[in-house]
């Protein structure tokens, strides 16, 4: 996310455009120091994120993919899995975007009630 001083937000801000903060449907829990999203059917379960335009989008995903140490020649089950997701944006328009999903077990694990990881 914007704002983040990391270098994988760095990557992004340098090879991607903000395009408007946007939602999906789910529940954000604290996996450690970094945030897990779990998919939601609940209308009530709200993540807030950011939607961003990729200038290389096989590039860009392959090293976010290496980051996340998910996809092919990684050992499963991965802990995050790439995956399109429906997100609304500011507008309200939807569009799919992609998306790092939660794969491990969440026992335990507190939940970031407000869906908001950079305000918890």
């Amino acid at each position: 996310m914007r704002g983040f001083d990391h270098p994988m937000a760095r990557l992004l801000a340098g090879h991607a455009d903000f395009l408007s903060e946007a939602t999906c449907r789910g529940r954000l829990i604290l996996v450690k120091h970094y945030p897990g999203l779990l998919l939601s059917d609940a209308a009530s379960d709200i993540v807030h994120g950011e939607l961003f335009r990729l200038h290389v989008p096989d590039e860009l995903l392959s090293e976010l993919d290496m980051y996340e140490a998910c996809g092919e020649g990684f050992p499963e089950p991965t802990e995050y899995l790439r995956k399109l997701v429906e997100v609304t944006g500011a507008d309200g328009a939807t569009a799919p975007a992609w998306t790092y999903i939660y794969n491990w077990p969440v026992t335990d694990l507190p939940r970031i009630e407000t869906g908001r990881f950079l305000q918890h």
